[in-house]
């Protein structure tokens, strides 16, 4: 009964404290993650629902902001200036072979070092987007931390796919292993991809239709492919993805469509922050270990991203100092690597459980800090609504 009452009243806190803090200057998401820490310790999992609603509500939550990212997607500027996709693509594995040799250095088995080097990869589409939303940011960082987290997510999928699939084949069971890898990727990119083609002409036909209603026709359609793509053992979040991406292509998402999804997209997006704060595992925060690893995840999250987007500004047409801070804007890491590996876990992966332990330091710091990073870049980059005014570069 104290669980049943205490977690709406968490969620109500929350949203309140998130909107005084965003009138400080302060991140939203950060305030609802650390409202989730609370929640951990007073009550750590509702009473009315179970851990399978809860962890496909979050999914629900991501799969709103990944298509909402997949249609902000112009593949035909990446095509014009392939420098940003290639910038993504070549962190994100530099990235999953850095951790992946610091988890050899500290003598973990193959598969947990992989797994853990593939999460590392994931970017934080949800937090991204609700900052750039808060600080209506708009500008050349903007557009490619945005570009590369979509990249960057889909890889980190990708990656998770082949790691599971090697450990079923170590295991033995090499069906299984077609199915969580193979199968998986390309059934999850079909679905998003079929249903991108079944609902661009049932949109157009709805005319006179508000924004509200618009949205919640988009939204009643993701929370379909997230429980089919769920159900069918697919990537909800890839598949939505995917529908985002085809349906920008396609030019059929019909506008005007509310940011963020509107009150719905705001209401899961307190409860997913807040569930990931909530998720945190104390004991795990009592090793020295999972601070040596946060430690090292975060510092290579970190050098390489800024690296990379340094190392192609001038190519790609922007200042080295742009570069740099894109790498920075990139840095948090949180829902889409907390729900990879609990999906991992729920499909029997058993380093997953292990990884999800040695990670708790780092998604803590991460959810909590990274957001207060990527509002600076942004602010830094002179690309918010309250940057002063600087000469264009």
């Amino acid at each position: 009964m104290q669980v049943l009452l205490t977690w709406p009243a968490l969620l109500w806190l929350a949203w309140w404290l998130g909107e005084r803090a965003q009138a400080w200057g302060l991140p939203r998401v950060s305030v609802y993650v650390a409202v989730g820490l609370l929640a951990s310790v007073v009550a750590p999992s509702p009473a009315w629902v179970d851990g399978t609603v809860l962890a496909l509500l979050a999914q629900l939550a991501l799969a709103l902001v990944l298509f909402e990212l997949g249609g902000r997607i112009r593949l035909a500027w990446l095509r014009a200036n392939p420098w940003v996709a290639a910038a993504a693509v070549v962190q994100g594995l530099a990235m999953w072979g850095a951790v992946a040799a610091l988890g050899a250095w500290l003598g973990w088995p193959p598969a947990q070092r992989w797994l853990l080097a593939a999460v590392a990869v994931a970017a934080a589409p949800a937090s991204l987007l609700r900052v750039v939303s808060d600080v209506r940011a708009g500008g050349q960082v903007t557009e490619r931390a945005l570009h590369q987290a979509a990249i960057q997510s889909a890889l980190a999928v990708v990656l998770v796919k082949a790691v599971t699939a090697y450990w079923f084949v170590s295991a033995g069971d090499g069906l299984q292993a077609l199915l969580a890898s193979g199968y998986a990727l390309v059934a999850s990119v079909g679905l998003g991809v079929a249903l991108a083609v079944l609902l661009g002409p049932l949109m157009r036909g709805v005319h006179g239709v508000g924004a509200a209603a618009s949205t919640a026709g988009y939204a009643l359609a993701l929370l379909w492919l997230t429980v089919v793509a769920d159900a069918l053992k697919l990537s909800p979040l890839l598949a939505a993805l995917s529908l985002g991406v085809v349906l920008r292509a396609r030019l059929t998402v019909m506008p005007p469509v509310q940011r963020d999804f509107g009150v719905l997209g705001w209401v899961l997006g307190v409860f997913v922050f807040v569930y990931v704060g909530s998720r945190t595992a104390w004991p795990a925060l009592a090793q020295a270990e999972v601070w040596w690893v946060a430690a090292l995840v975060l510092g290579v999250r970190l050098l390489v991203p800024v690296a990379c987007n340094m190392a192609v500004a001038w190519p790609s047409g922007t200042t080295v100092r742009k570069g740099a801070l894109v790498g920075v804007a990139l840095w948090p890491m949180s829902v889409l690597t907390l729900l990879l590996l609990e999906r991992s876990v729920a499909l029997g992966v058993v380093p997953a459980a292990a990884v999800l332990q040695q990670l708790a330091a780092a998604l803590l710091l991460a959810e909590l800090l990274g957001p207060v990073l990527t509002q600076w870049a942004l602010r830094w980059a002179r690309e918010t609504a309250h940057s002063s005014p600087t000469r264009r570069e």
